[in-house]
Parts: C-alpha cells; sequence; structure tokens
C-alpha cells in the first residue's frame, strides 16, 4: 500500500458510506433500474482491475455464439469517442477501446458494441437491423441503471474480494455485501493444483449464499504466441533473450508463468490500458523481439511489421465443474 493510500484512509468510510447508499436506493427502487425481457448477462467484479473479465466474455462468446444472436457491450474504457459505437474489424482501438476491439477482432461474426451508457447502449444494439437475443455487457457490476437478468462475480485467487476494503485505500469499488447480487462467483486465475480443502476455505471465507454457486478457474496459456497470420512456439524463445511489454492491470500471472518456462526477458510494465506514445513506440522499436498481452497487442500491431511484434493468447478454464457453469447460462437464456 503506497503512501497516498495510507493518508486517505480516513475517506474510506465515506466512500463505503457513499456506495452502500446508492445500493440500497437500487435495492428499494428508489433508484429505478431497467430490467429486459431478453436475456442480459452481466460480468464484472468488486475490485478494481485484473480478474480477468475479457477471458470471462470470450468464454461466454464462444458458448453461446453458435446457438443465438448474440452481442456484447462494454464501456470503452479510454476510447476517445462518446456515445454509441458499433465496433468494426477495422475500427482502431483508439475509437472503441482495446478489449471491445480483441473481441471483434476474434469473433467477426459477433456484434460488438461500446457506450458508457448500457441502457442507451442495449436501446441502439435491439433497434439494429440483425437483433441480438442475448447481449453480454461488460464489466457491467455496478451500473446498476440496468438490471441484467444474471450476474457472474470475478475476484481473483491472490486477491479475494473478503480480503478487501473500499477505495481509496483499499480496491473495492463498493462493499463486500455487493457480492450478493451475483448468481455465480468465480474466483479466477488460480494455481491448477488448488486442493479441495482450500476450495472449501475460501468457500467459507466468501460466504457464499445459498442461491450462489462457486466455481474455480485459472489461466490456459496457449503454446503458440502470434504476430498477425505468423504463429511460433513460446519454447523456441528459449534460445533468445525478448522483452515482454504489459499494459495490464496485473501482469504477475504472465510473468510467473515465462519465468516457470526458464524464459529470459526484460519486462517493460505499463499502466492498464496505457496509450503509447510516439516516443515510446519508437523505443520499443528498438527492440528486436516484443512479446506482449493480446489486450496490449490491438493498440500495438498497427505500428509494427509482422513478425516483430508477437502476443499471448490465453483462456479461461476451469478447474472443475465446467458443466455446471454451462448448465447454469444455457438454462437462464432458455428460460
Amino acid at each position: 500500500m503506497n503512501l497516498l493510500r495510507k493518508i486517505l484512509l480516513p475517506v474510506v468510510p465515506v466512500y463505503y458510506f457513499i456506495t452502500w447508499l446508492r445500493n440500497k436506493l437500487y435495492d428499494f427502487g428508489i433508484k429505478k433500474s431497467i430490467s429486459y425481457d431478453f436475456p442480459v448477462i452481466a460480468v464484472g467484479n468488486l475490485s478494481v482491475g485484473g480478474t480477468g473479465k475479457s477471458p470471462m466474455i470470450e468464454y461466454l462468446i464462444r458458448l453461446l455464439k453458435d446457438k443465438v444472436m448474440l452481442a456484447t457491450l462494454s464501456r470503452g474504457y479510454k476510447r476517445e469517442t462518446k456515445g454509441f459505437q458499433l465496433v468494426q474489424i477495422n475500427s482502431a482501438a483508439k475509437d472503441i477501446g482495446d478489449e471491445p476491439l480483441q473481441f471483434k477482432t476474434k469473433f467477426k461474426n459477433v456484434m460488438v458494441a461500446v457506450d458508457a451508457d448500457r441502457r442507451n447502449g442495449i436501446l441502439n444494439l435491439r433497434n439494429q437491423e440483425i437483433n441480438p437475443e442475448v447481449i453480454l455487457l461488460d464489466d457491467a457490476y455496478q451500473h446498476r441503471k440496468v438490471k441484467a437478468g444474471f450476474y457472474i462475480l470475478l475476484t481473483p485467487y491472490y486477491d479475494l474480494y473478503c480480503n478487501d476494503i473500499v477505495l481509496p485505500t483499499g480496491n473495492l469499488r463498493e462493499p463486500r455485501s455487493g457480492a450478493s447480487r451475483a448468481d455465480i462467483i468465480i474466483v479466477t486465475k488460480c494455481p491448477n493444483t488448488i486442493s479441495s480443502e482450500l476450495k472449501s476455505s475460501i468457500e467459507k471465507k466468501l460466504n457464499i449464499k445459498r442461491n450462489q454457486v462457486l466455481l474455480f478457474s485459472t489461466i490456459d496459456y496457449s503454446l503458440d504466441i502470434i504476430s498477425g497470420s505468423k504463429k511460433r512456439s513460446i519454447s523456441s524463445l528459449k534460445d533468445t533473450s525478448f522483452t515482454l511489454v504489459t499494459g495490464i492491470a496485473n501482469p504477475k500471472p504472465l510473468l510467473e508463468y515465462y519465468s516457470s518456462l526458464g524464459l529470459k526477458f526484460n519486462h517493460l510494465n505499463y499502466p492498464d490500458h496505457h496509450n503509447f506514445t510516439d516516443v515510446e513506440l519508437n523505443r520499443l522499436k528498438e527492440h528486436s523481439c516484443i512479446v506482449t498481452t493480446e489486450k496490449d497487442y490491438v493498440r500495438l500491431a498497427s505500428n509494427f511489421s509482422e513478425g516483430a511484434l508477437w502476443y499471448q493468447p490465453i483462456e479461461m478454464k476451469f478447474i472443475s465443474d465446467q458443466d455446471t457453469f454451462d448448465a447454469k447460462i444455457l438454462e437462464y437464456i432458455k428460460k
């Protein structure tokens, strides 16, 4: 915890009360939420950054894209445009955000949109010529003007929300009691070897309700890295020294994974969703081999020739009970 956060500790009760009161006003119907007569699934977290929302959205896309007309709606964090935007394959990350562009690049037939106003975004999506039957809301757990029909809450294994406090000293966007709105809670980025005893311990700490389902997932790293149409194995990096560039909330799991493979690399760490300046880009171009994350790649790729910049694909993988998750989602949609 840095010094500024410690200094701001007296502000924590104020922030806690404001966010708690806001939730109660929505709970009691004093502030109005809009619900819908079609499936809306919200994915989010209680803490800021780095819980694995994008891999979760991509998992849901893979599960649903061949079964229903599907759309995703994101805020489009740090984009330079305003209002509703439909994402196209040739869109620029600065106009629609890196994660929405990542979704569209990987799933070309899925409708992807951005709008900070989720109500307006849903309205615009439903007014499209091709009408989505299911909408996935990315990072919308605290967006209570919309009442989703199904909530998925993510919390990382190394930073459970039950061990944290609200901003500005802690990392929670709202009090821990907000977890009660979730239908499914997923502990993400777990070690593959997590024991049944530890799972049970975490379940008690999180105080899972009877109507909630708790699941555990991990990060599945592809054995290949990609640059445009090119692929090469991660093992080929053992013979060279490369630069790892990250602009994500928490690069620690990737660093640990590469270190476990015995890879030798220089790590350049930037803030989450970092917009690279011309000076920074020119400095990066001095490196002979750069590996980055998929989210960073969509922001950087247009500045590099194919083969000069590579990205590490990842997927979310359930440690167990994947069928339980899939069945819950499909059951909700069928209703």
